[in-house]
């Protein structure tokens, strides 16, 4: 067994709840421990005097944690499940334990009224900054998309001009231990032709446009699929832009993969416009990826 191990951020919540189950799932799938772990900011000075130490938190905590851990111990006796929990800002210390790990789970809970935007300011944070695979999940999970029989899939979004190979193998992984087939999504948009000061129709040329994305997109998944030989892969390409093309293609799937570049400061967006539309639109888990 691996010492690595799937880490789930608790916080008391129905989608957190629901994000330690789906976690569970991918440890025993993976032969890793589970842990789960609370973290609570600390209280400090005067307002430490005032207010209940932090370490009275901590029975509450554990004793909410060891209720999950034993539903989970029910549902997967071979499983290895231990609970933790942490004084710290909670998207610090979810970034720290989450160092070194196979994998970081969280719950994706909805923002006020906006129905649409599905992931809260917590885990957003977490994934723009996690050095680890970082994944979603709400509270409800999709049907599996069906046809004639139900079709198990992965869906992994990619630019064919800058793909990445940690995120490709993540997601070719994740199909394999699935037993799911894999869709490997490129959306594009046709190059605008500008004359005399404004923007024309784009050229006739769209099925040669197209041919050439689809040719780099099976160039740059043909050493993967090499090293997955069982994987059924699905090459996507679509024209109408990245996001809307994950975002359409994910209905029904298991898990959406996408990447997240590593970057070195704390200032600014750290998740790309892509990045940011599928983790607040999208119904199925969604696994962030860091890569450089």
């Amino acid at each position: 067994m691996t010492t690595q191990q799937v880490l789930v951020g608790l916080d008391g919540s129905p989608q957190s709840e629901a994000a330690a189950m789906w976690a569970a799932q991918e440890a025993h799938r993976f032969g890793a421990a589970l842990r789960l772990l609370h973290v609570w900011p600390w209280l400090s000075g005067a307002e430490a005097e005032r207010q209940a130490r932090p370490d009275d938190l901590r029975p509450a905590a554990l004793d909410a944690l060891a209720r999950v851990a034993d539903r989970i111990r029910t549902a997967h006796p071979d499983l290895t499940v231990e609970t933790a929990v942490r004084g710290d800002d909670p998207v610090d210390g979810l970034v720290a334990e989450a160092q070194g790990q196979r994998m970081l789970v969280l719950g994706s809970r909805g923002l006020g009224g906006f129905a649409g935007l599905l992931v809260g300011s917590v885990s957003l944070a977490v994934a723009a900054r996690a050095s680890v695979p970082t994944v979603l999940v709400r509270e409800a999970q999709p049907l599996p998309r069906t046809d004639t029989a139900p079709v198990r899939e992965v869906v992994v979004g990619l630019d064919s001009c800058e793909p990445d190979e940690a995120v490709l193998e993540f997601a070719f992984t994740q199909a394999e231990r699935r037993g799911a087939r894999l869709r490997a999504v490129h959306g594009w948009e046709p190059a605008p032709a500008w004359a005399f000061g404004s923007m024309m129709p784009p050229p006739m040329d769209l099925p040669d446009q197209e041919g050439t994305e689809t040719a780099l997109l099976s160039e740059h998944l043909a050493p993967l699929r090499a090293g997955h030989p069982g994987v059924e892969v699905v090459e996507d390409v679509r024209i109408g832009g990245a996001a809307n093309a994950v975002l359409d293609a994910s209905a029904g799937a298991e898990l959406v993969v996408i990447g997240r570049r590593e970057r070195r400061h704390r200032i600014g967006m750290l998740l790309g416009p892509v990045a940011h539309a599928v983790l607040h639109h999208s119904t199925a888990p969604v696994a962030v990826v860091p890569h450089p």
